[in-house]
């Protein structure tokens, strides 16, 4: 009975984890707005209850990705301990560098282990063609409100059909959620911004684009495009670089297999129809929007021109000049806010309204986010923090290289929807600094249950 609890809270969990537009509940810290997060910390204690009575809990303690996690979250901690003179006087926006490094290594310690253990113990119970076939229709599932809600966001918004806010405003009824138009012509749908969107399409773009490989129905191309339009519309300039890398990656599979050969030369039509529709009926609109994507790709110009690429990049070369001068351990976990303030460079400050307003105000709680989570490990755990976390991320790709040698059918459907979805999220970490990416433990989760056929779980 508890499994079937625990295992029930698990998907409402992934249903949720993109609504979190609203007010949120402030002592969760970071996941005061995960709506998802609420269902997964009540699936783990319903988990905990069940091992209390059956005394069985999977932990796979000889797995090399495991093994990884548990070694990075090791050594975030002795990073820290190690730099215990520096961190008890680190002090900013009235925020200790001990409280700040308790609430980060907390904030850690869900998501890579208590949210990691859940997941792994959850997909133990369950078969891989549950797998695929359950997360991939819960995900659906939430892409279709997100859908209804941003095709109406973008008729309102970027159509100027006003006339349907009512209607959205009908979304409000809806739990954990709350309209709020984004301005300057982007979409949010149920996120509380375009950027996590970007990380929630991301997330299920390989679940989605997976219907093609494994559905005959006419409707399989829909989630695919359903998620191209919603990244293109967002307006996440890190959204529409990797979600068409990950379309890329996924092409390649199709091509490979003679089965699916023409189902790219038809995507490729399909959306080029789709495309003239528009011109044809907005063209003015359409055009106006492409060219200002294209020029928010433009990496050389705006680097100097757009404020949010000014932070972004000075956040970043702040977190190098502090691993330059601590290499070996950083300066320890959730500190690199206290020392990359005295290495701002200029260019990045200068007409800067960011950084007076928010990352050097010290009236300001909110800490400046670091924008890269690769540089915040550098700055942070050092030479040694950074090798083990990119260790984990080079052994989890190298995994589906080995399982899917011997893979079958739905094996090998499940292996390409965790590459694309890993490679995707990977590179999404360049731009934000924060663990809590539901995305990637869950598929670190799902490699070591495809790994379950030659691993000893141990029962305690």
């Amino acid at each position: 009975m508890l499994t079937k609890i625990y295992t029930i809270l698990f998907f409402l969990g992934l249903f949720f984890f993109p609504f979190n537009s609203y007010e949120g509940i402030a002592f969760l810290g970071e996941f005061k707005t995960e709506s998802g997060a609420l269902f997964l910390f009540a699936g783990f204690l319903v988990l905990v209850a069940n091992v209390f009575i059956s005394k069985k809990i999977v932990i796979p303690y000889k797995n090399i990705i495991f093994q990884l996690v548990i070694l990075f979250l090791v050594w975030c901690l002795a990073a820290t301990i190690l730099n215990a003179s520096s961190v008890n006087s680190n002090y900013f926006k009235s925020t200790s560098g001990i409280n700040r490094f308790i609430r980060q290594y907390f904030a850690l310690l869900i998501s890579a282990l208590i949210f990691f253990i859940f997941y792994i113990n959850v997909l133990s119970k369950m078969k891989l063609k549950e797998i695929l076939y359950k997360i991939r229709k819960v995900f659906l599932c939430s892409l279709i409100v997100a859908s209804v809600y941003g095709f109406l966001e973008i008729l309102i918004s970027i159509f100027g059909y006003v006339f349907l806010y009512p209607l959205l405003k009908g979304f409000d009824y809806f739990p954990f959620l709350e309209v709020n138009l984004h301005p300057e012509g982007r979409i949010s749908t149920i996120s509380y911004e375009p950027p996590f969107l970007a990380i929630y399409l991301i997330t299920i773009s390989g679940w989605m684009f997976s219907y093609i490989l494994t559905s005959k129905k006419k409707t399989r191309f829909l989630p695919a495009l359903a998620i191209l339009l919603l990244t293109y519309f967002s307006g996440s300039r890190t959204g529409l670089i990797v979600i068409f890398f990950q379309v890329f990656i996924f092409s390649i599979f199709l091509y490979k297999d003679i089965r699916f050969k023409k189902y790219v030369t038809n995507f490729v039509l399909g959306f080029a129809i789709v495309f003239s529709v528009l011109i044809v009926f907005k063209g003015e609109k359409v055009i106006q929007s492409v060219s200002e994507k294209m020029d928010s790709l433009d990496f050389k110009k705006n680097l100097t021109k757009s404020v949010s690429n000014q932070s972004r990049f000075g956040m970043q070369y702040a977190a190098v000049q502090v691993f330059l001068e601590n290499p070996i351990t950083g300066v320890g976990f959730g500190q690199q806010a206290y020392h990359n303030r005295t290495h701002y460079p200029t260019w990045a400050t200068r007409n800067n309204y960011e950084f007076k307003l928010f990352y050097k105000n010290k009236k300001e709680k909110a800490f400046p986010p670091g924008y890269n989570l690769y540089t915040r490990l550098l700055a942070e755990t050092g030479l040694i923090g950074i090798s083990l976390f990119l260790m984990l991320l080079y052994f989890s790709l190298n995994e589906i290289r080995i399982l899917f040698k011997n893979a079958k059918d739905e094996e090998k459907t499940i292996l390409i929807i965790v590459l694309i979805s890993l490679l995707g999220l990977y590179i999404n970490w360049l731009q934000i600094d924060t663990f809590r990416i539901y995305g990637v433990w869950l598929c670190l989760a799902i490699l070591i249950r495809m790994r379950n056929k030659s691993l000893n779980l141990r029962d305690e």
